[in-house]
């Protein structure tokens, strides 16, 4: 059964795939899930696959998307996150044609490790600045030269226009909280990093 959804609020449509790094799931699920400070929800969260079935995470978490991509509901943001074989996706045109006809209609498009090759295969991203995993970004700027690859051995996010990457795993916290300011407010990104207790993280 699809999930439920409110109408009246925006959607956040997160791809999942067979080997998907879990994290990079469960980074923006967690951030944008979370209600605001008078415990009102601010935006729906759905999982997104090509088929309706169970997928298998890198590290054995079992995932049965929301929705297939035949039929979702409007997505103000897309989560594109990776996995250790992204060939596998780069190469699934069902996917890459949907992230194109996405990103014609989505305000921003999130990519996480190496979900910036499957940015690069569609061509949306074509002279934007992107970032990938950390040894990655070599063999993305030879795989798609026309992306403006940043190093990734110093950056951790990068924004640009209406895209935003990250190293993945769970710098894909980072980069969430960096979209939820820009969506919402820094006010409410410091009640939701406290919420989960992720300030106490950045206080290491």
């Amino acid at each position: 059964m699809e999930k439920v959804i409110d109408k009246n609020l925006p959607t956040i449509g997160i791809l999942v795939f067979e080997g998907v790094i879990i994290n990079e799931v469960v980074a923006p699920l967690d951030v944008f899930s979370n209600p605001n400070s008078e415990n009102k929800h601010l935006f729906n969260v759905i999982t997104i696959a090509t088929e309706n079935k169970t997928y298998t995470s890198a590290h054995g978490l079992k995932i049965t998307p929301d929705y297939v991509i035949d039929n979702i509901p409007n997505l103000k943001v897309l989560v594109v996150p990776s996995s250790y074989n992204p060939a596998d996706q780069t190469s699934d045109k069902k996917l890459v044609n949907f992230i194109k006809e996405q990103n014609k209609t989505t305000e921003y498009i999130a990519s996480h490790c190496a979900g910036a090759f499957l940015i690069g295969e569609t061509g949306i991203a074509d002279d934007k600045k992107i970032v990938t995993y950390v040894t990655g970004g070599a063999q993305l700027k030879a795989d798609y030269p026309k992306l403006k690859v940043a190093d990734d051995a110093t950056t951790l996010v990068v924004i640009d226009g209406k895209f935003i990457s990250s190293n993945g795993s769970l710098v894909s916290y980072v980069a969430s909280f960096d979209l939820l300011e820009k969506l919402t407010s820094k006010a409410h990104r410091k009640f939701v990093e406290s919420s989960i207790l992720f300030d106490r993280i950045k206080k290491k």
